[in-house]
């Protein structure tokens, strides 16, 4: 336009014409004041965000507050405001976040005024979320010219797991003289005296109660109450192939609400506990940059605002073993940051880091599927010594006998997770199918 422009005032130069000169003069003025309006309406719109990163729980609402000002004194004709979701986010039924008000507004602003962008977020799901940044478009008034901006930085949300109160917890470990009694007697705690019975042939003589048998005459025999250390280490399976998107996103909260009870029942008896996954952290996957500058296409400026939606991490996620509340919410983040991933199958997962698994835990393995591989990893932990209990995520029957039955034939607990009334009396069932 300001090629046409110049010609337009050479030609009217050359032949004479005034009109033609005028009309150069005024397209040129035309360009260059839409020109200044598009660049100071850009610059001048300033977004903020109130409040930062926030850790909610599943149901709590998320209030954002963006308030956009004009800092000129030109008013700003029209601007359009939008705070981005991740639109994964919100394609579920009932949504993940659900959205209750406006996010897109299109704004008049005066010399020095402030508009807010009010609405409020209902986390229905634990997750991982990123919540704007504020995408600006602004132009001129004829649609000559049009920029794109990213405002506000975004701010950072965790909603934490459900937490369901087990009604007991019995799966203990193979290490005697421990902290809870066992219903059945795998292991005698010298330490804990149940009661007194007669002699039997067979009984060591360290256990003759020697006051009985002198009161009496007949020799009698300690007996002793069972306990085991309740610890467990928590190998959560996350890997695409064996957690089908036809799923999603019911079984993979399912398996992460079972992992962070079972870990709060721990911590409720002062017992340590673990975490192992194959999962990806959703903050691995944050863009660190990009928040700012002019992009003359929106599709970049909302790209540069969204999330990366790959990674390549293939490390597996450690919450090594601790006990106490903190340790307890190091663990409930953990969880609610994890996401489904390609990287590492259970079995390679358990291969990768028993040296990190503790021998005095019991390994409980939640997953949907298995493979050969899975299971024979699982069957060798219990076969070198281990205790290995397995938590099948699957509502069909038959897919839960399929798993179940080679590790039920190698004297492996196991339990079906068919849903979330289950996980109140997941650990208990899963100690009485044993005994």
């Amino acid at each position: 336009m300001i090629a046409g422009a110049a010609a337009l005032l050479l030609l009217g130069w050359l032949f004479g014409a005034s009109l033609w000169v005028l009309a150069a003069i005024a397209a040129a003025l035309v360009i260059v004041i839409n020109r200044f309006l598009a660049s100071t309406w850009t610059n001048c719109s300033i977004a903020s965000r109130a409040g930062g990163d926030a850790e909610l729980k599943v149901g709590e609402i998320l209030p954002v507050d963006v308030s956009i000002t004009n800092q000129s004194r030109v008013p700003v004709f029209w601007l359009l405001v939008e705070d981005l979701l991740p639109r994964w986010a919100t394609v579920h039924d009932p949504p993940t976040l659900e959205v209750d008000g406006d996010r897109v507004a299109v704004l008049l602003l005066w010399p020095g005024q402030t508009h807010h962008l009010k609405y409020q977020i209902k986390c229905r799901r634990r997750g991982y979320f990123q919540i704007g940044p504020t995408v600006l478009e602004t132009g001129d008034l004829m649609g000559l010219y049009r920029r794109y901006r990213v405002g506000a930085q975004p701010q950072y949300v965790t909603v934490l797991p459900k937490v369901v109160e087990l009604t007991d917890y019995e799966i203990g470990s193979r290490r005697p003289m421990g902290e809870i009694r066992m219903r059945d007697n795998v292991m005698e705690d010298p330490t804990r005296l149940r009661g007194i019975r007669r002699w039997e042939p067979g009984d060591p003589m360290r256990r003759v109660h020697w006051s009985a048998t002198a009161r009496t005459g007949v020799l009698h025999s300690k007996v002793y109450e069972p306990s085991s250390i309740a610890g467990a280490t928590l190998v959560v399976d996350l890997h695409c192939d064996t957690n089908p998107v036809r799923n999603e996103p019911i079984r993979t909260d399912l398996a992460i609400t079972t992992a962070v009870s079972i870990a709060n029942s721990l911590h409720e008896q002062s017992q340590p506990f673990a975490l192992i996954s194959n999962g990806r952290d959703a903050a691995d996957r944050i863009r660190q940059e990009g928040w700012s500058g002019d992009h003359r296409v929106r599709d970049h400026a909302r790209q540069s605002a969204q999330m990366l939606e790959a990674s390549d991490r293939i490390r597996p996620v450690v919450v090594d073993l601790g006990r106490g509340a903190v340790h307890l919410q190091q663990l409930r983040r953990t969880l609610a940051r994890l996401e489904r991933t390609d990287a590492m199958s259970l079995g390679q997962l358990l291969t990768e880091t028993e040296s990190r698994i503790s021998s005095e835990t019991t390994l409980i393995a939640i997953f949907q599927m298995a493979s050969e591989e899975t299971l024979s990893a699982l069957i060798g932990f219990s076969r070198r010594g281990r205790a290995v209990a397995a938590i099948i995520n699957t509502f069909d029957i038959n897919d839960y006998g399929a798993l179940a039955g080679p590790l039920i034939a190698a004297n492996i607990p196991t339990f079906h997770l068919a849903a979330e009334g289950g996980i109140a009396e997941l650990c208990r069932s899963v100690h009485l199918r044993t005994a």
